[in-house]
C-alpha cells in the first residue's frame, strides 16, 4: 500500500513516516501544505492519503478542502485526517459524500501506535474511523434539532418573520416593543448557529431553517 503524508510539523511528519513503515505502508511522497499535497497525490496516485486539517498558508481548513477535491477526483482514494482539536464541522465536510475509506482522528491519538496503525489499516482497506470525540459532538449535533433550544415566544417571532413581518410588524401582532423584537431575533440567529452575515442574510437564513429548507 502506497501513502501521500501532509503535515507541516517536520517532527510529527518523520513520525508518521515511520509509523506507517511499521503499519507496512510505502511512503511515496511528504508535503507541508495543501499544494504540495494535491501535486504529489496528481503524480504518485496513492492508496492511502494522511493529512493535516491546518496546514499553511492559512492554518485553517486547508487540508480538509484538499481531500475534498482529492475524493472528486479519485473517489476510491482513502484519506485520514488529522486534528489537534475536535473540529465537527470539517468531519462533516468529509462525511458529507462517500464514507468508504475515509478518517478524522485527534493527533494525540497517534501516540498509541498500535491503535493507529489499526486505524490506518482500516482505512486504507475501506473502512471508515472517527475519534470518539468527534463521533459524539456529531451524535449531539445530529440528534438535537437547533429549533428545539427556542424559547416559545422565539418561536412565535421565527413564525412571523416568516410571514414577512418586519420588526415593527412582529412587535404590533405581540403588543411588544420593537426593541423587544429585536432582541428575540438576535437571541433565534445565535441559537440557530448561523453565519455571522448581514443582518437581512442570517434573517432569510433563520427562516429557511424554520421552514426545513436550510
Amino acid at each position: 500500500m502506497r501513502a501521500v503524508i501532509a503535515e507541516d510539523s517536520v517532527l510529527l511528519r518523520i513520525g508518521l513516516v515511520k509509523v506507517l513503515e511499521i503499519a507496512g505502508f510505502e511512503v511515496v511522497a511528504e508535503a507541508a501544505d495543501a499544494e504540495g499535497l494535491l501535486t504529489a497525490v496528481e503524480q504518485h496516485e496513492p492508496d492511502l492519503v494522511l493529512s493535516d486539517v491546518r496546514m499553511p498558508p492559512g492554518f485553517t481548513d486547508e487540508g480538509v478542502r484538499a481531500s475534498l477535491l482529492i475524493r472528486q477526483r479519485w473517489p476510491d482514494m482513502a484519506i485520514l485526517l488529522l486534528s489537534q482539536y475536535v473540529e465537527e464541522r470539517y468531519a462533516a465536510d468529509l462525511l458529507s459524500g462517500n464514507i468508504s475509506g475515509v478518517g478524522y482522528l485527534l493527533k494525540q491519538r497517534v501516540a498509541d501506535v498500535d491503535e493507529f496503525v489499526e486505524v490506518l489499516r482500516r482505512v486504507a482497506a475501506g473502512g471508515t474511523a472517527l475519534d470518539p470525540q468527534v463521533v459524539s459532538q456529531l451524535l449531539v449535533r445530529r440528534h438535537s434539532d437547533p429549533l428545539d433550544r427556542l424559547t416559545a415566544r422565539e418561536r412565535e417571532v421565527l413564525e412571523l418573520m416568516a410571514q414577512g413581518r418586519s420588526n415593527a410588524g412582529i412587535a404590533e401582532r405581540l403588543v411588544v416593543s420593537e426593541s423587544a423584537v429585536g432582541k428575540h431575533i438576535n437571541s433565534i440567529l445565535s441559537k440557530l448557529d448561523l453565519p455571522r452575515a448581514d443582518a437581512d442574510h442570517r434573517r432569510v437564513l433563520a427562516v429557511l431553517r424554520f421552514l426545513g429548507v436550510s
